[in-house]
C-alpha cells in the first residue's frame, strides 16, 4: 500500500486532464549530494558555493552563448498550451508546475531578469524574478520532476524542447554545488570503474560464469559469455543491470544465445562494461565524453570489428546522437558496419537472413505488447529506414511469438508515454512522482490487458524495466509481466539447430 495517492485507472484510451492541484509536488525533491566527493569527482563544487547566485548567472550566460537553441527556446514560447496535457507528470500529479511551459518558466523568469532589457528594468511586467534561494529550491524540485522524455516537444508548434532546458538547469545547479546524489554518484562509478554499479572485473567474471552454468543447466548447450577477449568480432556494451537483476539478466542471456547460434565471436569488457551514461541527464558533455571514452578505448584495446549496444534507452541515445561527435572517429572499426549498432538491429538482421531458428510457439503462454522507450523513440533512429526504432523491435517480437498487440495509437511510437522513471529520476525518494508519472502508460496497458489479455510488457530500456518492476504492483498488475525483447528471443531460440 502506498502512503500517497495513486491515480485511479479510468476510461480508454485518453487520460483525462487532471484537476489542478497547486504545489501538489512542491515539497518533493531528490536527495542533494550529501558526500562532496560525488560532485568533486565530476569537476563540480562539493557543496553550495557562497556566491551561488553570481556563479549560476555566469553559468547560464555561458550556456546561452554555447547553445543557441537554449535562447531560442526561452524566447519563442507564446503560452499556447499545446504542451499542457502532454506531460505524464502533470497528468499524474495535477501540479501546474509540471506543465512543460510552467517548468520552462522557472528558467525563463531568471533569463528575463538577467539577460533582457525589459527584465532588468521592468521585471514585474515580463514575469522576471531575482534568483533567490526560494527560486533555487523550486528549480531543484521541479527540474527533477522532468524525465526529459521530449513528448511535449512533439506537440509544440515551435519545437521547444523542455528536456534541453531541464538539462541546462541541472548543469547550472551542478556548477554551484547543488548536485543530485543519485545521478552524480552513479556517473562517478561509471567514469572511475567502468559501470554504474561499481562492479570490479572479478565480480563481473563470476557473474558471467554463473550465467553460463544456468544456461547449460536449462538448455544442455554450452553458451559462453566472454569477457576481455582480444580479437573478437563484436564488443557488446550493455547496462550493468543486465549482469544481475531480473528481468534484465534474461536479456543478456538472450544476447549470448543469439551470438552463439549465429556463430559470431563477441566479448564484454571489464574496463567498459556499462553502456549507460548518466552525464546526459545533467547536461554535462565533458563527463559524457569521459564515460564514453572508456568504450572507445576498450574497443581499440580488444581489437574488435564493431560495437553493439544492448537494451538501454539512454545508452542508445548517447551512442547514436553523441558518440561520433565526442569520441569519434571510429576509423579503427570495420567500415562495413554502422557505428554504433543496436542489438535489435543486429538480431533483426540475423532473423531476416535466416541465421536464427526461432520457435514462436515457445512463447505461446505470452500475449505481448511493446513499450516504446522515450530515448529510443524520440531521440534516435535504428537501422537504415526512417522509423526503424519503431518497426525493428516489433519485427523481432513478431518473429519470436505468435500473439502481439500494440497499445493505443496515441500512446506509442513518437507519441509514447514515458515510463515515469527516466531522466535520472529512478530513485526511491521520488517514488510518489514515479508512480504518478507512470499513470498514462498504465492506463494504456490496462486497456490491452482487458481487451486482448496482454500479460507481457516488452521494453528495450533498463530504466523502463526497473521502473515498471516497481510501479506495476501499485496499479494491480503482476510485477513479473515486464521483460525485454531479447528475453522473448531467448525463450524462442532453438540452440544447436544451426550448428
Amino acid at each position: 500500500m502506498a502512503d500517497f495517492d495513486v491515480p485511479v485507472l479510468g476510461d480508454y484510451p485518453i487520460c483525462p486532464v487532471p484537476a489542478i492541484k497547486p504545489d501538489a509536488m512542491k515539497g518533493l525533491k531528490p536527495f542533494a549530494v550529501n558526500n562532496p566527493a560525488h560532485n568533486t569527482a565530476l569537476g563540480f563544487p562539493g557543496a553550495l558555493v557562497d556566491n551561488w547566485e553570481e556563479v549560476a548567472v555566469a553559468k547560464m550566460r555561458e550556456l546561452l552563448g554555447k547553445y543557441r537553441s537554449l535562447q531560442v527556446f526561452l524566447d519563442s514560447c507564446v503560452k499556447c498550451g499545446s504542451c499542457t496535457d502532454k506531460c505524464h507528470y502533470f497528468i499524474g500529479t495535477g501540479d501546474p508546475r509540471n506543465m512543460p511551459v510552467a517548468r520552462q518558466d522557472l528558467m525563463r523568469q531568471i533569463y528575463r531578469r538577467y539577460f533582457t532589457a525589459a527584465g532588468k528594468y521592468l521585471p514585474k511586467l515580463v514575469d522576471a524574478k531575482d534568483f533567490t534561494r526560494e527560486v533555487l529550491d523550486d528549480w531543484y524540485s521541479y527540474y527533477h520532476q522532468c524525465s526529459q522524455c521530449r513528448r511535449c516537444s512533439v506537440y509544440c508548434p515551435f519545437g521547444i524542447d523542455t528536456a534541453e532546458i531541464s538539462m541546462a538547469a541541472r548543469e547550472i545547479m551542478d556548477a554551484i554545488g547543488l548536485g543530485q546524489k543519485y545521478t552524480n554518484e552513479i556517473l562517478g562509478k561509471n567514469i572511475k570503474i567502468g559501470n554504474n554499479l561499481g562492479l570490479p572485473p572479478p565480480a563481473i567474471r563470476n557473474t558471467l560464469d554463473g550465467i553460463e552454468e544456468d544456461v547449460e543447466d536449462d538448455t544442455g548447450v554450452v553458451v559462453r559469455f566472454p569477457l576481455d577477449v582480444k580479437g573478437a568480432d563484436v564488443l557488446l556494451v550493455t547496462p550493468s543491470a543486465d549482469f544481475f537483476a531480473e528481468p534484465h539478466i534474461d536479456g543478456l542471456i538472450g544476447y549470448g544465445k543469439v551470438f552463439h547460434q549465429a556463430g559470431i565471436s563477441w566479448t564484454l569488457s571489464s574496463y567498459a562494461s556499462e553502456g549507460a551514461n548518466f552525464a546526459m541527464f545533467i547536461g554535462s558533455y565533458s563527463n559524457m565524453k569521459r564515460a564514453a571514452m572508456r568504450i572507445r578505448d576498450a574497443a581499440r584495446e580488444l581489437g574488435v570489428k564493431r560495437i553493439v549496444v544492448g537494451e538501454c534507452g539512454h545508452a542508445w541515445r548517447v551512442a547514436y546522437s553523441f558518440w561520433n561527435t565526442i569520441i569519434g572517429p571510429f576509423d579503427f572499426l570495420d567500415p562495413k558496419y554502422p557505428v554504433p549498432q543496436h542489438i535489435c538491429e543486429f538480431t533483426n538482421d540475423l532473423i531476416r537472413r535466416g541465421a536464427l531458428n526461432l520457435d514462436k510457439s515457445a512463447n505461446d503462454h505470452r500475449v505481448v505488447t511493446f513499450h516504446d522507450s522515450c530515448n529510443v523513440a524520440r531521440a534516435s533512429r535504428m537501422g537504415q529506414v526512417p522509423g526503424g526504432q519503431y518497426t525493428i523491435p516489433r519485427d523481432i517480437i513478431k518473429a519470436s511469438c505468435n500473439r502481439f498487440v500494440d497499445m493505443a495509437s496515441g500512446t506509442i511510437h513518437d507519441q509514447t508515454f514515458c515510463c515515469g522513471g527516466g531522466g535520472g529520476l529512478l530513485t526511491d525518494d521520488l517514488m510518489p512522482l514515479r508512480v504518478k508519472g507512470a499513470y498514462p502508460r498504465m492506463q494504456a496497458l490496462r486497456q490491452v490487458q482487458e481487451e486482448h489479455g496482454v500479460n507481457y510488457l516488452a521494453a528495450i530500456c533498463a530504466i523502463c524495466k526497473s521502473q515498471f518492476s516497481k510501479v506495476l504492483p501499485y496499479y494491480k498488475f503482476d510485477r513479473d509481466m515486464i521483460g525485454g525483447v531479447h528475453q522473448l528471443v531467448s525463450t524462442a531460440i532453438q540452440l544447436g539447430t544451426k550448428e
